[in-house]
């Protein structure tokens, strides 16, 4: 009996069944607790900026990475980005966190699907040992290894002796030569650059930042390479060659060192090397006037020299497998028979598989990694963790529906379900009542957002969540009616012969002063479709989902410009500089120069923030807050809410109509919790892109074009979204939407469906009408999906 009763005694190790959560207070988090199941699937839900993101990702994931970087030695954690223990009294058991977020994949542009996966090394390692002719080792048929050669004397030490050796050397690359493994090659337009009437003492360039003013205007004037009163269009050949070309040369000016380097080096690296979504506004206008970006002529955008373009494998060479649809390579590599690679035959295919199984078949894996959307950049990550043999680890997943189809979102369920049936604790922040449907468990926190969040509203099961009666429990199964009466178009925008990527020369209508949603599964050509035909056009505002930079410095009222009327504002009413009430100009407190907060670097160590003593994080100089306006200083007026700041710009002492407007746009979209000051850094995806949104909506257009407005919004909140869209309407403007959402094609007055699949199984219109008829029609997958959601 006592053996009967030890064996059935639970091993001591199997009573961790659990992750604690005690006192958490992250960003708006209220010293919150948390009991969450190992091995389960669970859901967190609440309204963007209720503190989701700062429980999972800042709190729970964050201190799992932290101690696993601390295992490793002082030496290499010098190298490893230091990350400061989570403001949380008790985590325990946690297991190691494998984070798999919305952060767009590195837009540099040498990065596409197949350097970021690791499906394009196999490939290399395939040609390299099968292709004919033989070229070289796998990096001869890599877009980013040069090919070199060199030769020359080298001393070694023999015996006691010293002897010169000549050694030469070849290192055999895939790079083309041309453009150097990028595809493309920039032309320059140099009127763009200088007014050539001019001479360099008149100040002659138009390129951001060469003011003759300054530091370009001393190495230019002080070369002595050219005469500075000389209008340009009279150089001689050599002066032009070197004042356009000349290559990196010492000079001094006023007896200091200087380098001088010829315009368009100087531009290339300064500028071209940058991604172009990442450069500020004004150097962006610059680039987008002055430089051409063409297809490389000698590689044909393949971006391989010609010795790599011409290895073959079954009369494929590697340029043409990258250039093939994931889903086709897959097939092409199934293919190939040959006991030689097998093992790698194998592991290609089954990461392939993974391409096509998570609904990113479509993609090609020459794709540059920059232009993948959130949602393909999310789940491109997936794919290297799907065949992991990983068990008892924690995947932390934020919003995985983002971009998918209705279609899709059941593939993606049933990958977040495989995972938690490996023995994997799944954590998933979602909005989507199709994948909170599945949860073993849900955390719903709130009531609100920002300060008026960060609270657990519910811990229990999805029925327990339905009967609960919070926010998301009463919206969870909310559901959009179609609209008994749409609106008369009046006009259209024709788009004819589009071609761009997978669009198979489409010709569409599409009507203005409506709400038109552009809708199909992911890879269909939508987003195709609009950046080729209607983004760029004039009086079209476009509002996609590139992330908005910024730094601890930006702030909601630096990124909108709301700051610059409200510094104006306090500058009139106290008869002072503007620059004054700016924390990142002479306003700014001298001790933490107007961070408010002092950062101190511990080295390999987690580094330290501890608020400023001087200005006790208000920012600013002690001085600059004697300074009123409405009765409040600048740090008060930061520190207020968008609601609270409507209200006080909004009328009496403070009445500021320029501010007030901004103000109103931004509590229209949504945000109207978030203070003022916030860092950015602080903000979530959703409210992010709905500050993009507010700041896009003062531009005078008369065609707005939307990329899916609902990520990172709550269900209660979608229907603010269609009131939005709605006043855009009802005030004249055209609005077009990239949607999924089926409450958004619920509410459009004209749906065009683009299918009838992904890659090249779509690119065209497979239905452009009116909800109901879509609907009524039930032809297409929307269709379907749309019909079950209205319940007809």
């Amino acid at each position: 009996m006592k053996n009967m009763a030890a064996r059935t005694k639970p091993h001591a190790a199997d009573s961790h069944d659990l992750i604690r959560v005690h006192g958490a207070r992250e960003n708006n988090l209220k010293d919150i607790s948390v009991e969450l199941p190992k091995r389960r699937l669970t859901v967190f839900t609440g309204v963007s900026g209720s503190g989701k993101s700062s429980l999972v990702f800042a709190t729970i994931a964050a201190d799992s990475q932290r101690m696993i970087n601390e295992t490793y030695s002082a030496f290499v954690q010098g190298f490893m980005p230091t990350l400061a223990r989570p403001d949380v009294d008790v985590l325990e058991g946690l297991t190691t966190a494998i984070i798999v977020d919305q952060q767009r994949m590195g837009s540099d542009p040498r990065s596409t699907v197949g350097t970021a996966t690791d499906t394009g090394a196999m490939l290399r390692i395939l040609f390299s040992r099968l292709g004919k002719p033989h070229v070289g080792s796998p990096q001869a048929f890599s877009f980013n290894v040069a090919s070199i050669s060199g030769a020359g004397a080298v001393t070694i030490e023999r015996a006691g002796q010293k002897v010169k050796e000549r050694r030469s050397f070849s290192i055999t690359g895939g790079m083309c030569p041309r453009c150097e493994g990028r595809g493309s090659v920039t032309d320059i337009d140099l009127a763009q650059l200088y007014d050539d009437s001019k001479s360099l003492s008149e100040g002659p360039f138009s390129i951001p930042g060469y003011s003759m003013d300054g530091w370009m205007g001393r190495i230019f004037i002080g070369s002595g390479f050219f005469d500075p009163d000389k209008p340009i269009r009279k150089y001689t050949k050599r002066e032009l060659q070197d004042l356009l070309y000349k290559e990196p040369t010492k000079i001094k000016v006023d007896n200091i060192n200087l380098t001088y380097e010829g315009l368009i080096p100087k531009i290339q690296k300064s500028i071209l090397s940058k991604d172009v979504d990442a450069l500020q506004p004004h150097v962006r206008a610059f680039v987008e006037r002055a430089v051409v970006f063409t297809v490389c002529p000698e590689c044909a955008g393949t971006r391989l020299s010609a010795e790599a373009r011409s290895s073959k494998v079954k009369g494929i060479s590697i340029a043409e497998a990258c250039a093939m649809q994931i889903s086709d390579l897959a097939g092409w590599v199934r293919g190939l028979k040959e006991p030689s690679v097998a093992p790698l035959l194998k592991s290609l295919g089954e990461t392939l598989d993974s391409f096509v199984e998570i609904g990113l078949g479509y993609l090609s894996l020459d794709r540059p990694a920059g232009t993948l959307s959130g949602g393909e950049a999310q789940r491109t990550k997936m794919i290297r963790h799907l065949g992991s043999s990983l068990t008892d680890v924690t995947y932390v997943f934020d919003e995985p529906t983002i971009g998918l189809h209705p279609h899709d979102i059941q593939r993606m369920n049933d990958l977040l379900l495989r995972l938690r049936d490996k023995g994997n604790t799944v954590l998933v922040v979602e909005h989507k009542p199709e994948t909170i449907a599945i949860a073993d468990h849900v955390v719903d926190l709130g009531p609100g957002a920002g300060s008026g969040g960060g609270t657990v509203c519910f811990e229990g099961t999805v029925a327990g969540l339905r009967k609960s009666g919070t926010l998301t429990g009463r919206h969870l199964d909310d559901r959009a009616s179609l609209k008994e009466k749409v609106r008369t178009p009046d006009g259209v925008l024709e788009v004819r012969g589009a071609d761009a990527h997978n669009l198979r020369n489409v010709d569409v209508d599409i009507p203005l002063g409506v709400l038109t949603v552009l809708t199909g599964v992911a890879g269909s050509g939508k987003s195709s479709l609009v950046r080729g035909s209607v983004t760029g056009l004039d009086g079209v505002v476009s509002v996609d989902q590139t992330p908005i930079r910024g730094s601890r410095r930006s702030n909601p009222a630096t990124y909108t410009g709301l700051l610059e009327p409200i510094r104006k504002a306090f500058a009139k009413a106290n008869g002072v500089k503007p620059a004054l009430f700016s924390a990142n100009s002479e306003g700014a407190c001298p001790n933490c120069n107007g961070n408010g907060v002092i950062y101190t670097d511990l080295a390999m160590m987690a580094g330290v923030a501890t608020v400023c003593e001087v200005c006790e994080g208000k920012r600013f100089d002690a001085s600059v807050l004697e300074y009123h306006f409405g009765g409040r200083d600048i740090s008060e007026v930061l520190a207020m809410s968008v609601i609270e700041a409507e209200e006080f710009f909004g009328g009496g002492d403070a009445h500021t109509p320029a501010a007030h407007a901004i103000l109103k746009r931004l509590a229209d979209v949504g945000i109207g919790y978030i203070r003022l000051g916030q860092p950015l850094t602080t903000l979530s995806g959703g409210e992010r892109q709905r500050l993009k949104l507010a700041t896009q909506m003062a531009d005078k257009g008369n065609v707005y074009v939307l990329d899916e407005p609902t990520t990172g919004l709550h269900l209660a909140d979608v229907e603010n979204l269609l009131g939005l869209l709605d006043r855009l309407v009802d005030s004249g403007r055209s609005v077009i939407v990239i949607e999924h959402h089926q409450a958004v094609m619920a509410h459009a007055d004209w749906i065009i469906d683009l299918g009838p699949g992904a890659g090249h199984d779509g690119g065209r219109i497979v239905f452009e009408g009116t909800p109901a008829d879509l609907v009524a029609g039930r032809k297409t997958l929307t269709a379907e999906h749309l019909a079950a959601y209205v319940g007809k």
